[in-house]
């Protein structure tokens, strides 16, 4: 599936790259950070931002197009005060950015910009790593694809990548990936050396190398994971699932993700400015946590679901229906949420569509990373609002539920 806007290489070909340094991409690096501490404090915070000069990365084009305009009508949100009562008591807005190692975030509001604010050396035209909320972009193209009709969501993951057959994805279908309720057996915990979704790093050449005779591409990787219980049960967050979800829109369209993203995605949402995306040996995208872009982008990306998958410039990117789909949740999705581990931090929640909605109701979105990135979107409020962030550690609930609740208290301020 390809357009005037870029035409992919040949089959087999080298992928469109940018920043790829020799080697591990090492040269790139300044001194005193490498493929070990890249992702560690203080480093994040001129790594995040940079990430096409030190790995190989491949370009997502954004058209030619005109840039979608987001007027700034100011207002002042840093005063705004946050309850906070289970984390400690009253913050504001302002304290809670300066807390939770903010590179930069914005709020649009009915499309009018009431924020901005940029930190350190971030600026309007960084482009920074997203990190999971690379996985609604994904989704995104999934979507697409499935509304043109190249991809069913019920069928097989196997219909479309016969090499899966052989692993623990045999059985499952595309809308258990899009959900993740696979049965696949990967650990996501991310301070663990030896859990899966760090073997992957090393696999993709975002790690040190331990094991020389192990997987040294992405998809090498995915065809070594085997299944641990029942396609459709709990949801699991597992970052392999949208991993092989892209594998899936490659092979359904007979084009590469940077391509599809570009063209059935970044292209039509007025973006000002490329995005990349990290790639492996072979060019193959890290689709889970690999996407770089900036601010701007990211608000003009989460003012598509709340124009039923219209952008700001007018093109339709993903249905109606799609939004529809992914706001409410499929008849089991809650149930799916309460039976798995995030239940107890996310009472009442569930994931739909590689989204996270936190509470009861569909009227809050999130699409989340796990070092502080985020877009925020409320339904109610018709409000979007993104955060980017270098947090110290994975998975910090602190500093994610605060600035959930941050956007809350804006978002009722300005409603």
């Amino acid at each position: 599936m390809t357009s005037g806007t870029e035409q992919p290489p040949p089959p087999g070909g080298p992928r469109d790259r940018v920043g790829a340094a020799p080697g591990l991409g090492q040269q790139g690096f300044p001194p005193g950070i490498d493929l070990a501490n890249w992702q560690t404090a203080p480093n994040q915070h001129w790594t995040f931002q940079n990430v096409a000069g030190f790995l190989p990365t491949a370009r997502i084009f954004r058209g030619a197009g005109p840039v979608a305009d987001l007027p700034a009508a100011p207002s002042p949100l840093d005063a705004v005060v946050v309850p906070l009562p289970a984390l400690g008591g009253p913050r504001t807005v302002g304290q809670i950015m300066a807390a939770t190692e903010t590179d930069g975030w914005m709020v649009v509001h009915r499309g009018l910009t009431v924020t901005e604010q940029y930190f350190g050396t971030m600026t309007a035209d960084t482009s920074h790593l997203l990190m999971s909320v690379s996985k609604t972009l994904v989704a995104a193209v999934v979507g697409a694809l499935s509304d043109a009709g190249t991809l069913d969501v019920d069928t097989a993951v196997t219909a479309y990548v016969p090499a899966l057959a052989g692993t623990g994805y045999a059985g499952a279908t595309v809308r258990h990936l899009l959900d993740m309720r696979s049965g696949i057996a990967f650990s996501e915990d991310y301070l663990d050396p030896q859990a899966e979704v760090r073997l992957l790093e090393e696999a993709i050449g975002w790690a040190p190398r331990r094991n020389p005779a192990g997987p040294a591409t992405m998809y090498d990787f995915l065809l070594t994971l085997q299944q641990k219980s029942a396609h459709g049960g709990p949801f699991n967050y597992r970052s392999c699932e949208t991993d092989v979800l892209g594998w899936v829109c490659e092979a359904a369209a007979g084009t590469p993700m940077p391509v599809l993203l570009s063209e059935l995605v970044w292209s039509r949402i007025g973006a000002q400015a490329d995005a990349t995306i990290g790639v492996d040996p072979v060019g193959t995208g890290m689709f889970d946590g690999g996407i770089n872009a900036g601010l701007r982008d990211l608000a003009r990306f989460g003012s598509l679901f709340l124009r039923d998958g219209v952008s700001l410039t007018g093109q339709p990117v993903v249905s109606p229906a799609w939004i529809a789909d992914t706001l409410a949740g499929g008849p089991d999705s809650r149930a799916a949420f309460a039976a798995s581990p995030d239940a107890a931090v996310m009472p009442g929640g569930m994931y739909r569509n590689q989204c996270w909605f936190p509470y009861p109701g569909s009227n809050v979105m999130l699409c989340l990373g796990i070092h502080g990135q985020m877009i925020y979107i409320n339904q109610a409020a018709q409000l979007v609002a993104v955060k980017l962030s270098s947090w110290p550690y994975p998975q910090d609930a602190y500093r994610l539920f605060s600035t959930i609740q941050a956007f809350d208290a804006i978002a009722a301020a300005l409603g």
